[in-house]
């Protein structure tokens, strides 16, 4: 199980929101922390939210769910490879989605990582 599938059910009291990361804390205490750790020749960042963040706290989340997608060649671009990696989630007051976007010269890892914090 994926730790963002540990938040279905759970109820988010606060998110915070940075330019590379964003943290969920739930009111049971839990927090979960979205990023990516940058290395030299790669760039991950938040892309896009797509809806509201305040419609995931106070309420149940019902979902939670990752896709990612590879990217297409751009022959324009830096990169060689590419990766979108999208976060949906949603409760009865709506639905987000939360667009990751990484590129690298192809050595590099451009996935987000998504996991519970044992220490905060």
């Amino acid at each position: 199980m994926n730790s963002y599938d540990n938040l279905i059910g759970k109820t988010i009291a606060n998110i915070e929101r940075g330019d590379d990361e964003i943290t969920f804390r739930t009111e049971d205490g839990e927090v979960y922390r979205m990023y990516h750790e940058q290395d030299c020749c790669e760039s991950v960042y938040i892309e896009d939210v797509i809806g509201d963040l305040n419609d995931l706290v106070g309420s149940p989340l019902t979902m939670a769910e990752e896709v990612v997608e590879a990217g297409k060649d751009d022959e324009d671009s830096w990169c060689e490879s590419s990766t979108w990696t999208f976060y949906k989630f949603a409760t009865n007051k709506g639905y987000v989605t939360i667009r990751w976007f990484g590129s690298s010269n192809g050595y590099y890892s451009e996935s987000v990582s998504f996991y519970r914090v044992d220490n905060e």
